[in-house]
Order: C-alpha cells, then sequence, then structure tokens
C-alpha cells in the first residue's frame, strides 16, 4: 500500500498541473517550455525534465506569463539569470561560438588524427618492405 502511495506521489510531481486560463495558454507553456534546457539534465528540456529546478523554472515561466511577459521576455529574463546556456538554440555570438562550432572543431581534430595515423603506418609498412632482404642474387 506504501509503495502504491508513493509511486502515485512521485507521478503526481512528474505531471505537475497548473492553472491555464485557456488551452492557447497552455500550448504557449509547452511550447516555451521546450525550447528551454533543463539546467540540471542538460540534455532535456524544461517540459520533459523531472528536476527539481526544472519543476521550479516551469513555475517560474507560469509565474511570468500570468504577468503578461513576452515568450522573448521571458527568454531574456532567463538569459540574464543562466547564461544563453538555458536555452536549447543559443544566438550566434562571440560566447557562444564554441557552443555552435565546438563540434565540428572536435570532428576535424579526431578526422587529423585519424589520417596522420594512417599515413605514419603506411609510411613504417613501406619503409619495412623496403628493408626486407630479398633471395635474389644471393648466392652465397
Amino acid at each position: 500500500m506504501c509503495l502504491l502511495l508513493f509511486t502515485s506521489l512521485a507521478f503526481a510531481q512528474a505531471i505537475d498541473p497548473l492553472p491555464f486560463k485557456d488551452h492557447a495558454q497552455e500550448v504557449r507553456f509547452q511550447s516555451l517550455t521546450r525550447e528551454l534546457r533543463c539546467l540540471v539534465c542538460q540534455n532535456e528540456n524544461l517540459a520533459d525534465s523531472n528536476a527539481d529546478l526544472a519543476r521550479d523554472l516551469r513555475h517560474e515561466v507560469f509565474d511570468l506569463m500570468q504577468q503578461g511577459k513576452s515568450d522573448d521576455e521571458i527568454k531574456q529574463y532567463l538569459v540574464d539569470r543562466y547564461s544563453d546556456f538555458v536555452l536549447y538554440d543559443p544566438p550566434m555570438k562571440a560566447s557562444t561560438m564554441l557552443l555552435w562550432f565546438g563540434p565540428f572543431l572536435i570532428l576535424l581534430a579526431g578526422a587529423a588524427v585519424v589520417v596522420v595515423t594512417v599515413r605514419r603506418r603506411g609510411r613504417a609498412a613501406a619503409a619495412v618492405a623496403n628493408d626486407k632482404p630479398t633471395d635474389e642474387g644471393d648466392d652465397w
């Protein structure tokens, strides 16, 4: 019985119902929370995360919506507080260049390592083949 109660409480926390004025406001909230990153999970958006901080941020987004803030104002508030990392699609600027191009640079570095390694092994194999004595002309 206790397990059933605990499971239902955990499920109720994951649902996190909020008193929306209408369906349009709920759709706007869902859309907005899908554009914002959970700062704890980092690979989930606020809408999908069950982390306590994500729940708190969802409530904060909801409260800002109730105050009449626009989506851009809500995002800017969260960016001011948590940096561009809170956005799933951070803007292109000097401080986010590594976020945008870092994976590509890592891929290029990995490809360069593979090319250098393959070339070295090829040269080493060729050198071994050239140094190998042949049986031709060895009539001793």
